[in-house]
């Protein structure tokens, strides 16, 4: 048996005092590590992004009922140097319902502040420009309605569903504030066949010397 006056050079450390001492120390740096993810990832979900649910099809074909998407949020901070950081024309966007704070929307942006948004026989108006608008389906834009000049105000924004046939929009209850908007869909992680990224779609302002691509600006509806 050693015993420490053997040898002044030996250390004698219980076993299980050894044992006890490395599970603390181990458990400390877990909790922390913990602590620290999860620090992360609500601190992600509070400023950078959150999940949505579609719910109903005033975006199809786009979006469907059902599907899981993920929005940006720093679109809701409005910063302009940061091309994630603002709205643009086409942009797929989750707001809070104006008649009911309580209820989410998604929509496509449509009229940008200071536009003059028109509807003639069912075809969109910009500005006195026609809107090409590649990313709707005929199937569920039949119907030839028209809606009087509206200006865009100041902080507000003109929105709609491509599903023009059966969306409760901006034609119905006004303009969208910009308070209002949280965030802008940029990835689709459910359903699997359709798992990606998501951009704006394509249109073209008739008369207009721009083009904005917006490819396939799928937008999530947690409204109908």
């Amino acid at each position: 048996m050693i015993h420490p006056d053997d040898d002044k050079d030996v250390i004698v450390r219980s076993l299980r005092g050894e044992t006890r001492d490395l599970f603390y120390g181990e458990t400390l740096r877990l909790i922390r590590d913990i602590v620290l993810v999860v620090s992360v990832f609500i601190l992600f979900g509070v400023f950078v992004a959150q999940p949505v649910v579609v719910e109903g099809g005033s975006m199809n074909p786009q979006l469907h009922d059902g599907e899981r998407l993920l929005v940006n949020k720093l679109v809701y901070y409005n910063w302009k140097s940061v091309s994630w950081g603002h709205i643009e024309r086409g942009d797929v966007v989750v707001f809070w319902y104006p008649k009911d704070p309580e209820k989410s929307y998604v929509k496509r942006v449509i009229g940008l502040p200071g536009d003059t948004v028109e509807l003639r026989n069912g075809i969109v108006f910009v500005n006195g420009n026609e809107m090409h608008e590649a990313y709707l389906d005929p199937e569920y834009n039949r119907s030839i309605s028209s809606f009087a000049p509206r200006a865009v105000e100041n902080h507000t924004y003109f929105v709609m569903g491509d599903n023009r046939d059966n969306s409760s929009d901006s034609r119905v209850w006004g303009l969208v504030p910009e308070k209002y908007i949280y965030g802008k869909v940029f990835f689709r992680y459910w359903d699997p066949s359709n798992i990606g990224f998501l951009r704006r779609g394509e249109y073209v302002l008739n008369g207009d010397n721009s083009f904005d691509r917006i490819v396939s600006a799928d937008t999530t509806d947690p409204d109908e």
